[in-house]
């Protein structure tokens, strides 16, 4: 097993962090399957990435309890912004989560005797286990799973359709966005929790605009349609730089065309089941 040491000593980072990047596509469906371009998830990775990271250094606490602290704050912040922007909706609100996330840089930035400003936080133990990413890949997935089979979901893409009809059929529009809006700043809580663990070190350039784009191009590449497709988006931008190593300095630019793309000649992604089958049947029948 000569080999696979080898292959995991130089890889683990990158495989780890399809896992944690798997997570921040799954934040983001969760508020496009509800209908809403939110692009909050980089700025509430931040947040749960900052507060896990400081509750094991200063505050000498357990791993776990470091990464439920990591998620409940962001979602306790998406509460708070959540019920005055969540009134939005398309580019304005796209546009309001936005502002949100250069509020959080810039505090970050400016309260370096906590997050170290500009220079950002270093020195965080690496508590983050190959386990501990593919338990919480698992454990998300599932329970995602459970919600769009249940109610909730039905709930999610009827708002989707059309929020007016969903609101008539006697949905709460307001409040299912809501629970849809903090669950995935909780995803993307966890994963800034799992990913600041990892790498040791964390940024405020780390949560930016950019950040915000690729997390948006991983669920659109991928499709929201299915848990399978911001799962398969995240994975291949993960690995595409790694692919691409020697244009490493055009990674946002090769995000961006990918994206536009995508939207023009994918617009549901690249896993559509409901296309596949659609073409698979037409196909049969010609046959």
């Amino acid at each position: 097993m000569e080999w696979f040491d080898n292959f995991w000593a130089i890889y683990s980072n990158l495989v780890l962090s399809l896992g944690t990047n798997g997570l921040l596509a799954l934040s983001i469906y969760l508020t496009l399957a509800c209908g809403m371009l939110a692009m909050a998830n980089a700025a509430f990775m931040g947040i749960g990435a900052y507060t896990a990271a400081l509750l094991t250094m200063n505050a000498e606490l357990p791993y776990p309890v470091a990464l439920a602290g990591g998620m409940v704050l962001p979602a306790m912040v998406a509460v708070l912004i959540g019920k005055p922007t969540l009134r939005l909706s398309g580019v304005y609100l796209a546009m309001a989560t936005l502002g949100f996330g250069e509020v959080v840089r810039v505090v970050i930035l400016n309260t370096e005797s906590l997050t170290g400003g500009a220079l950002g936080l270093n020195g965080i133990p690496q508590l983050t286990q190959w386990w501990h990413v593919a338990l919480a890949v698992v454990v998300v997935v599932a329970v995602l799973m459970r919600v769009r089979r249940s109610k909730l979901g039905r709930a999610f893409e009827a708002i989707k359709e059309d929020e007016i009809a969903a609101g008539l059929m006697g949905i709460d529009v307001n409040n299912t966005k809501l629970f849809a809006f903090v669950m995935g700043a909780a995803l993307a809580g966890l994963a800034g929790g799992l990913n600041a663990h990892l790498t040791f070190f964390i940024g405020p350039n780390e949560f930016g605009f950019d950040r915000g784009v690729e997390i948006l191009t991983m669920a659109i590449l991928g499709g929201i349609h299915s848990l399978i497709g911001p799962l398969l988006g995240s994975s291949i931008l993960t690995l595409l730089p790694e692919v691409l190593r020697g244009f490493s300095d055009f990674r946002l630019i090769a995000n961006g065309i990918i994206l536009v793309l995508i939207v023009l000649f994918l617009p549901k992604g690249i896993w559509d089941p409901v296309g596949f089958r659609r073409r698979f049947g037409r196909n049969r029948k010609g046959a």
